[in-house]
């Protein structure tokens, strides 16, 4: 399992880090960056087979490839605010960090917006029907 490994990863990086942080605070970044991207490159494989799952679901459904497009950015944006503003809280920037999920909440309003109007005219024309 594909999260075990992330797991561990993840906790290596973190013992390492405080172990490091009293003696050699460089090689404590250092050493969070690289286990970041050890974990980023375990989760790269399996974004990728997720992406394909919602491409076949497009083409079963018939739904708008571009509303899904649409939908996967406000995902990704939202998974990548947080990973951003939680990395910016550990270096101890906390008023940057809370900027950072400001601008991610305001794109993520500013991305559903052909959502919402898609939305908006399929349910104008359900009530013209009636």
């Amino acid at each position: 399992m594909e999260i075990l490994k992330i797991i561990g990863v993840a906790f290596i990086t973190a013992i390492t880090s405080v172990l490091l942080k009293g003696t050699k605070p460089e090689l404590s970044f250092a050493v969070t960056v690289t286990g970041v991207i050890v974990i980023l490159l375990f989760i790269v494989d399996a974004l990728q087979n997720t992406l394909l799952v919602f491409a076949t679901i497009s083409q079963m459904t018939g739904v708008e490839n571009g509303l899904l497009k649409i939908l996967l950015k406000i995902v990704g944006v939202g998974y990548i605010t947080e990973f951003g503003a939680g990395i910016l809280n550990d270096f101890g920037s906390h008023a940057v960090a809370d900027k950072v999920t400001l601008a991610g909440k305001i794109t993520i309003v500013m991305l559903s917006l052909p959502v919402i109007e898609s939305l908006l005219t399929l349910v104008q024309g359900f009530l013209k029907l009636v």
